[in-house]
């Protein structure tokens, strides 16, 4: 059906086109009867008409495109300004210096707006990496699964703090995601497949914990609440420092808006939330990628667009004003 109905779209464009100049009635057939084919030949295969990009964030950010294997800054119209090659992304950061930090599956580099790396970590064989963090005096916090440890990297690539976890998971994929240092000296950890965000003081003793299945990982907040992404669990909690639920969204709460995989986190000064609606495990093409949250639970913006960009993990949004090596960026 779909070969018959672009034969009869090409034969179309030859009775409409036989001329050497296209007449403005011809033209307007033609497209008309491409759009038509476009759609039935979706149909035939099975496949949805993808639904037109909806980019309405209205901010400039990063994003780690883990699906897309790569990096992006992207202007407040949605549209990409900058990008760089990176093996599964899942954690960004854009420093005050302009350079860009971010974690690829084996480890965690830093390159300027021309490119140029100036600062790495690869992690050894069999390992992941999953999250960094920029900290001051130029050291960078490494998450590494597998050793299950958070290593501090000074700029010559030396490790200069080991900080050792502890986990019930074999498999190095399930082991961690998000990882942050706090302003206190203690390491906020989510624990995918142990089920936990967990709250680890220097000497790696588990200071708190908040016992969430799926748990993405967590961002301290002002006053001690803790923001928890729960991966697939589909939801986004804040709950207080004994654990008690103070906000939440849960999966159907946003309408048109679904939470299917909720990853990076990020609170914005407004008190609204950003959030990652990582689209894997069968939802890929199927809601944003990026949502914006008031705090009564309404979308402020979102970024819906599978032409630009795969399935987004982490999000920096930019233009803040504050300094991510001084604690400072609520994500």
């Amino acid at each position: 059906m779909a070969e018959v109905l672009h034969r009869a779209i090409v034969s179309g464009l030859t009775v409409c086109c036989g001329a050497s100049v296209l007449r403005p009635r011809a033209v307007l057939l033609f497209c008309l009867l491409l759009a038509a084919g476009d759609s039935q030949v979706a149909a035939a295969e099975g496949k949805p008409a993808a639904p037109q990009p909806r980019l309405t964030l209205g901010k400039p950010f990063a994003c780690a495109d883990y699906g897309g294997n790569k990096v992006c800054l992207v202007d407040e119209r949605g549209k990409i300004a900058w990008q760089v090659a990176a093996e599964r992304p899942q954690d960004v950061w854009v420093l005050k210096s302009g350079n860009i930090l971010f974690s690829h599956v084996k480890g965690a580099r830093e390159v300027t707006r021309d490119k140029k790396t100036v600062w790495e970590y690869a992690t050894a064989a069999g390992n992941e990496v999953h999250a960094c963090q920029p900290l001051p005096d130029g050291i960078v916090m490494v998450a590494e699964s597998g050793p299950m440890r958070i290593v501090e990297v000074d700029r010559q690539g030396k490790i200069v703090r080991k900080v050792q976890l502890v986990t019930q998971c074999k498999n190095t994929h399930g082991q961690m995601r998000a990882a942050r240092k706090l302003a206190s000296g203690n390491y906020l950890v989510g624990q995918y497949s142990d089920g936990a965000v967990r709250e680890y003081d220097p000497q790696g003793k588990i200071v708190w914990e908040f016992g969430q299945k799926m748990a993405f990982g967590g961002i301290r907040l002002p006053g001690g609440n803790t923001l928890v992404a729960t991966g697939d669990d589909h939801r986004i909690v804040e709950v207080d420092k004994d654990g008690k639920v103070v906000w939440e969204v849960r999966e159907n709460d946003l309408p048109g808006s679904p939470l299917r995989f909720v990853a990076g986190l990020q609170r914005l000064p407004n008190g609204n939330t950003v959030v990652c609606n990582w689209g894997g495990h069968g939802h890929v093409g199927a809601q944003p990628q990026i949502v914006e949250i008031t705090p009564d639970k309404k979308v402020a913006g979102e970024v819906f667009d599978f032409g630009q960009f795969g399935t987004i993990s982490g999000v920096y949004v930019m233009g803040l004003d504050s300094d991510p090596a001084q604690f400072e960026s609520l994500r």
